[in-house]
């Protein structure tokens, strides 16, 4: 019977030990919902330069498929989160003066794909195709700077929640099962 315990211990303690590892372990650069404007067009203007090093091909009009929804928040989270992975996810890589932050929800939505690692971050692609805010003659590709990603700060919360969650369970079989 003690044998029996035990297959059934390890089998629950390794079972929540992955799902907290595979759970969290890709993290993304987005947006901080409530940043300024002029912040983040400051921040996109950076991330789409050579400097920032950003793909930002896929926030472009008419081509791009992260081009909808057309709002600065959401073009800022694309361009930051491709910088972010571009730098090697190092620390630091996502700030922005302050209005960027990490999460470990995948903002991916339809064909809309976000990197999730360096290798994918380096995949064919323009590195600064985006001209820098307020620089063109043609306002057609400047997005809308309506409301921003105001559920961004939400979906960190959930994400983080999920793994205290799982972490506090794996906590709690261990105990109980010892």
């Amino acid at each position: 019977m003690r044998r029996r315990r035990f297959s059934v211990q390890a089998l629950l303690w390794l079972a929540s030990a992955w799902a907290l590892v595979a759970g969290s372990s890709a993290t993304w650069c987005i947006a901080r919902s409530g940043a300024p404007t002029k912040s983040l067009v400051a921040g996109l203007n950076y991330a789409c330069s050579p400097a920032g090093g950003a793909d930002c091909a896929p926030i472009q009009a008419g081509t791009g498929l992260c081009f909808l929804p057309n709002t600065l928040a959401a073009h800022a989270s694309y361009a930051y989160n491709s910088a972010f992975q571009r730098s090697g996810a190092a620390p630091g890589a996502c700030d922005f003066a302050g209005t960027a932050t990490i999460t470990i929800t995948d903002p991916s939505y339809g064909s809309c794909t976000y990197p999730a690692s360096p290798s994918a971050a380096r995949s064919p692609g323009s590195t600064t195709s985006r001209p820098p805010l307020g620089t063109s003659g043609d306002d057609s590709n400047q997005p809308d700077l309506g409301p921003d990603d105001s559920d961004a700060e939400a979906r960190v919360a959930v994400g983080s929640a999920a793994s205290f969650m799982s972490l506090a369970l794996s906590c709690l079989m261990y105990l109980h099962l010892r």
